[in-house]
């Protein structure tokens, strides 16, 4: 199973690292500060306060044994870029690093993060999403032109099978599950799955024929 490192207990940091932990993974979490430490105590592996600029300090706890690192340092970009080039000296296997902008995004790049995230301009991208579409309920970006969203059924599907339908035609968008409750989810529907009122579809394609989805 795969130990997580999480370094920045930030609401970011700390929502991450206890939702790791929730799920039954081995759990690290780092902060230089005392209270977020010791609200992270009883529910990570382990939490420990120190300064994870400094390289010795990181060690000292055994950060190599881990397989993924999350730098989730707050507002301090210094600190963020030392300490994911620390990680990456040491051999850390996957480094994901939170960036404050696209600038601080590029340096962590650069030096060797793996995965760059921008938590509240992806939280703003998805709200916006969310209320321009009343049918669009989530999605995930898979690249800048494809994504694999969920959305409400809309009219035009209703009573028909995916045989009838022939959206990877059309518009090359293909459905990977239907979901009838939050129970139950069908995550091999075939040609002849009629979609039912309510249904929620989870579709996959290219996002500007996603867009016309959602408005038919």
């Amino acid at each position: 199973m795969k130990q997580f490192l999480v370094i920045g207990l930030g609401r970011f940091g700390m929502s991450l690292a206890m939702t790791l932990a929730e799920k039954g993974y081995e759990v690290l979490g780092v902060d230089n500060r005392e209270g977020p430490v010791q609200e992270a105590a009883g529910i990570l592996t382990q939490a420990v306060q120190l300064d994870a600029t400094i390289d010795k300090d990181l060690l000292s706890v055994g950060i190599t044994n881990f397989d993924v690192a999350v730098v989730a340092i707050g507002h301090d970009i210094e600190a963020s870029i030392l300490c994911t080039l620390i990680l990456k000296e040491v051999g850390i296997p996957r480094i994901v690093a939170k960036a404050q902008g696209p600038l601080h995004g590029k340096v962590l790049k650069k030096i060797g993060a793996d995965r760059v995230v921008f938590p509240e301009r992806d939280m703003g991208i998805r709200v916006a999403n969310n209320l321009i579409s009343t049918n669009l309920l989530d999605y995930i970006d898979l690249s800048d032109d494809f994504s694999i969203r969920e959305i409400t059924a809309p009219t035009f599907v209703v009573d028909k099978t995916l045989a009838e339908l022939k959206l990877p035609t059309k518009l090359g968008i293909n459905i990977i599950a239907i979901k009838t409750s939050a129970e139950n989810i069908n995550i091999t529907p075939g040609a002849n799955d009629v979609i039912k009122s309510g249904n929620v579809l989870v579709v996959v394609g290219e996002n500007r024929q996603l867009d016309r989805l959602e408005k038919m």
